[in-house]
C-alpha cells in the first residue's frame, strides 16, 4: 500500500464488515452525481465527432465498464480511495472540435493515440513530469476556452426554446441555492420529463434499450492526432489527473502515479475499441470518496471508491436508454444542460487562469484563441491556444 494516514489499519479495514454503510452510500452518491451530471455531455460529444446513436451508446457503455472495474481494482489493490471518471473536459473538447473527414473512426484513432500518450506519461516519468509542468494558468485558460461556448448554451436555449429551457434553468438555480450537490441531477431529471412530455419519441430510438458493444476500427489522421488527440491528452492530464492527485493528497493519500496513469491509459485504449474516449482520475467527485464524508477512518475510505466503481458498471447498462433520450431531445436543450453542469468548472478554470497577475496576459491569449474556434491546417483551436499562450508566457518571462 502507498503512503496514507491510515496505512496501519488498512488490513483491518479490508476485513471489517461493520460501518460500511457510510462508505458504500458515499460511493453510490459519487457515481450517481458524476453520471447524471455529464452523461448528456459525453453522448453529445460522441455524436459531435461523428458517432451514430448506437455507437454513442456503445462508447458510454465502454467508459462506464472500464472505469468501474478499474476503480474497483485499483482501490482494492492499494487500499486507497482511487476514484475513476470519464474525461468531462475531454467530452467538452469533442463538442467544440466536431467531426473530422472520415467521421467517427478518425475520432476513435485519436482516442487510441491519446490513451497511448497517457500510458507513456506513466511509463516514462520525464515525459509525465513535462506534462505536469505545463503552467497551470495556461492549462486552466485552455480549459476555460473549451468550455465557454457550452456555458453560453443555457442562454441560447432560453431564447430558442423558452418553454423547455427556462424551467430547467429555474430548477437548477433553486437547487443551487437549497440543495447544491443535486442541482445538475435535478436539472437532468426535469429535462427528461420535459422531453418525454413535449417531444415525439421515434419508435426506432427505443427499439433496443440494452446497449450493444460496437467495435469501431480506428483510422489515424495527422490532423486529428494534432488537433484532437494531443489536446484531449493535455486537457485530461491538466484538468482531471493533476487535480485528482491533489484531492487525494489533500486527504493524506500519496499513491504511486505511474501505475495509475498506465492503468487509466490501458483502460482508455480498451474503451476506444468500442467508441469510448479517455478515463482518468476523478477530480470533483473524488472528494466524496476520499474525504471524511466517506468514513471517519481514512483506511476505510477505499470502500467508497470501489462502491462507486460498482455503481458505474451498473449504470453502464442504461447506456442504450440514455442514447435514445439524447436522440429524442432537441440538441440545444442537451447543450443547455451540459452548460449548466460545466458552469462551476468554467468558473474555477477562469479563476485559476487569471489568479497570477504575472501570467494573466499569457492566459488571456490562450483563452481567447481557444474560445475563438480558429483552425489552421486542420488543427483545432485548443492546440493553437496553448501554443499562443505559451509563446506569450515565454516572451513576458
Amino acid at each position: 500500500m502507498s503512503g496514507t494516514a491510515g496505512e496501519t489499519t488498512a488490513t483491518t479495514a479490508a476485513a471489517g464488515g461493520g460501518g460500511l454503510i457510510q462508505p458504500l452510500s458515499a460511493g453510490a452518491l459519487a457515481a450517481l452525481v458524476g453520471f447524471a451530471s455529464t452523461f448528456a455531455l459525453l453522448l453529445q460529444g460522441f455524436v459531435a465527432v461523428g458517432a451514430t446513436p448506437a455507437q454513442a451508446a456503445s462508447g458510454l457503455l465502454a467508459v462506464c465498464l472500464v472505469k468501474g472495474f478499474l476503480a474497483i481494482g485499483l482501490s482494492w489493490r492499494t487500499r486507497l480511495p482511487i476514484s475513476i471518471a470519464w474525461s468531462t473536459p475531454g467530452a467538452a473538447l469533442l463538442v467544440a472540435t466536431g467531426a473530422y473527414p472520415g467521421g467517427f473512426p478518425v475520432a476513435v484513432g485519436a482516442f487510441l493515440a491519446a490513451a497511448g500518450l497517457v500510458i507513456l506519461a506513466g511509463v516514462i516519468r520525464p515525459f509525465g513530469r513535462a506534462v505536469e509542468r505545463i503552467p497551470m494558468p495556461l492549462a486552466a485558460a485552455m480549459l476555460a476556452g473549451i468550455l465557454l461556448d457550452l456555458c453560453l448554451a443555457p442562454a441560447r436555449a432560453s431564447l430558442a426554446e423558452p418553454t423547455l429551457a427556462l424551467p430547467i434553468v429555474v430548477v437548477w438555480a433553486l437547487a443551487l441555492r437549497f440543495a447544491r450537490p443535486y442541482a445538475v441531477p435535478l436539472a437532468v431529471l426535469v429535462t427528461i420529463g420535459l422531453v418525454f412530455a413535449a417531444t415525439p419519441l421515434p419508435e426506432a430510438s427505443w427499439a433496443t434499450l440494452a446497449p450493444r458493444p460496437i467495435l469501431v476500427a480506428p483510422v489515424f489522421s495527422l490532423d486529428a492526432m494534432i488537433g484532437l488527440a494531443l489536446p484531449l491528452f493535455l486537457v485530461t492530464m491538466a484538468s482531471q489527473n493533476v487535480p485528482g492527485l491533489a484531492v487525494l493528497g489533500a486527504n493524506g493519500y500519496r499513491p504511486k502515479v505511474g501505475p495509475i496513469f498506465v492503468g487509466t491509459g490501458v483502460a482508455s485504449a480498451i474503451a476506444s475499441a468500442f467508441g469510448g474516449h479517455l478515463v482518468n482520475l476523478a477530480a470533483i467527485t473524488a472528494a466524496l470518496c476520499a474525504g471524511p464524508e466517506a468514513h471517519p477512518d481514512p483506511a476505510k475510505r477505499w470502500v467508497s471508491a470501489a462502491a462507486a466503481g460498482a455503481v458505474y458498471v451498473a449504470l453502464g447498462l442504461s447506456a442504450g436508454a440514455a442514447a435514445a433520450f439524447i436522440a429524442a431531445s432537441p440538441p440545444v436543450l442537451i447543450q443547455a444542460v451540459a452548460g449548466l453542469a460545466l458552469l462551476t468548472s468554467f468558473a474555477g478554470a477562469i479563476q485559476a487562469a487569471l489568479a497570477d497577475e504575472r501570467a494573466r496576459m499569457a492566459a488571456l491569449v490562450c483563452f481567447v484563441t481557444t474560445a475563438s474556434g480558429v483552425a489552421f491546417f486542420g488543427i483545432g483551436a485548443p492546440f493553437w491556444g496553448l501554443l499562443a499562450g505559451g509563446a506569450m508566457w515565454l516572451l513576458r518571462r
